[in-house]
């Protein structure tokens, strides 16, 4: 700190690190909330990023300033294509974790999923599976989305798991098995006002220097030879760099998981009554079409990057209010 008269609070959150690039372009979500209802439900759907429209709506919130007045505020467009069911995985709990016992697939795979990968269900998969099914704790439907639903390019779907909540083991189990093979669309899964968590991976920003990674105050001029590096890569002893001390490296494409994102709009761009698409469409992505939503603020992720979306882990509501939306500016 030099002979800096106070202490300053270190920049750049710990909590994060290492901050290397992502391993997969498709985020992992590794919490679910559980649901009291006794109908079971998939808590997960997922998205495109397209681009931002800024939304004119009635300030709903309670005990705030600006509570029933006219506020404007950053919306973000997710195309938001049907999901196909392909299977079914129970998992059992021991001392160890999770450990799947079955995966049961739908029996007509489309095309452009079997190129990719081979689903083939063993013998009696179902039956066996039926049979297990009173040490399984917990139940996932295997859903996968395919790109070019969403008017993209990318022949490769993702495919990734879901949790089932609510109801029995027994419920959750017939639940997806009735969905199996079948898809489902996002209005099946959340409705407009509720809030969800996204998980994306960020914007890639190559590698930084601690300046700019770290928030590391620049030197005086002619202090030191450099001025854009660290003054005191830390003591004599030990003969080692702590990890605490900012260094250069990856900045961006990072996985990172936002909380409490509202559903503003949810709707159809076939729909003549609604205009989503700018003039020429979004920048870097085109034009929406099909089923899209516009989630209230940020997303993090680059445009045409999948989003997931779960349902909301934190901040439960007692009950969902629908938004006013006054007007959508494109």
């Amino acid at each position: 700190m030099g002979a800096r008269k106070n202490h300053q609070p270190r920049r750049g959150s710990l909590a994060y690190s290492p901050r290397v690039r992502a391993k997969s372009m498709e985020a992992r979500i590794r919490a679910w909330p559980k649901l009291n209802s006794e109908e079971p439900k998939i808590l997960a759907h997922c998205g495109f990023k397209a681009g931002c429209v800024q939304i004119v709506s009635i300030d709903d919130r309670e005990k705030v300033p600006n509570a029933g007045k006219q506020l404007v505020s950053l919306g973000t467009v997710l195309v938001t294509p049907p999901v196909l069911i392909l299977g079914i995985r129970g998992y059992s709990k021991d001392h160890d974790g999770m450990h799947a016992e079955f995966d049961v697939y739908a029996e007509d795979i489309p095309k452009y999923i079997s190129k990719e990968i081979t689903l083939k269900n063993k013998e009696g998969a179902l039956e066996n599976a039926e049979k297990s099914i009173k040490k399984i704790k917990e139940i996932f439907a295997i859903v996968a989305v395919s790109p070019r639903a969403a008017g993209l390019e990318q022949k490769k779907p993702y495919i990734f798991e879901a949790s089932v909540s609510g109801g029995d083991i027994q419920k959750q189990f017939a639940h997806v098995k009735e969905l199996l093979g079948k898809e489902i669309k996002i209005d099946q899964i959340f409705e407009t006002g509720a809030s969800v968590d996204v998980a994306a991976i960020t914007k890639g920003k190559g590698w930084q220097g601690v300046i700019q990674r770290w928030g590391v105050k620049k030197k005086q001029h002619k202090s030191r030879k450099t001025v854009r590096e660290v003054g005191s890569l830390g003591p004599i002893s030990p003969q080692s760099v702590m990890y605490t001390v900012p260094r250069a490296g990856q900045m961006g494409f990072h996985q990172r998981v936002e909380y409490d994102k509202r559903i503003m709009i949810m709707g159809n761009a076939d729909d003549k009554q609604i205009k989503i698409n700018p003039d020429g469409g979004f920048k870097h992505f085109g034009l929406v079409k099909g089923d899209f939503i516009i989630l209230k603020g940020s997303v993090p992720g680059t445009y045409r990057r999948l989003i997931k979306l779960r349902s909301q882990i934190r901040n439960v509501p007692a009950k969902v209010n629908k938004p006013n939306i006054l007007e959508v500016v494109i």
